[in-house]
């Protein structure tokens, strides 16, 4: 994996899809947006803009499993949106297991700005930058 790749990362939700951008340079991520989405779907024409300003070398999708691992309905529809993205934007896409990236976003915020900042749009761009550094944290490892 060269150094120079840029990812983004998707937190799959049916109704809000939280979206964060990353590199390896520094092995960070940040936080872009929210999609608002129906059913899991986006709106193309922004997925199709992010695609275009970000040109990311990989995608990495959240995998919301149950505490124990196990599939819950919602990891199939994530399973679902990786392949469409695969297939729409013929760019590698990674599953990453995001339990708890919620959570830890949630408590991020809180701590850094108080109750008050705990909006929907930023805990899930947010928990999508939380994926986004595991899974390179996790690569890095892989491939050192």
């Amino acid at each position: 994996m060269s150094r120079s790749h840029t990812f983004l990362s998707f937190d799959f939700g049916m109704k809000s899809i939280g979206v964060a951008s990353g590199q390896c340079i520094t092995s960070t991520a940040y936080p872009l947006k929210a999609l608002k989405a129906q059913a899991g779907m986006p709106s193309l024409d922004e997925m199709d803009a992010l695609m275009q300003t970000w040109q990311p070398t990989n995608i990495v999708v959240g995998l919301p499993l149950n505490m124990n691992g196990s599939e819950q309905p919602l990891t199939m529809r994530a399973r679902k949106f990786a392949n469409f993205m695969h297939i729409r934007y013929t760019v590698l896409v990674d599953l990453h297991d995001e339990r708890l990236s919620t959570v830890e976003a949630k408590s991020l915020i809180f701590k850094r700005r108080g109750f008050q900042a705990l909006r929907k749009n930023y805990i899930d761009s947010l928990a999508a930058a939380i994926i986004l550094e595991s899974w390179l944290e996790n690569t890095i490892f892989e491939h050192n």
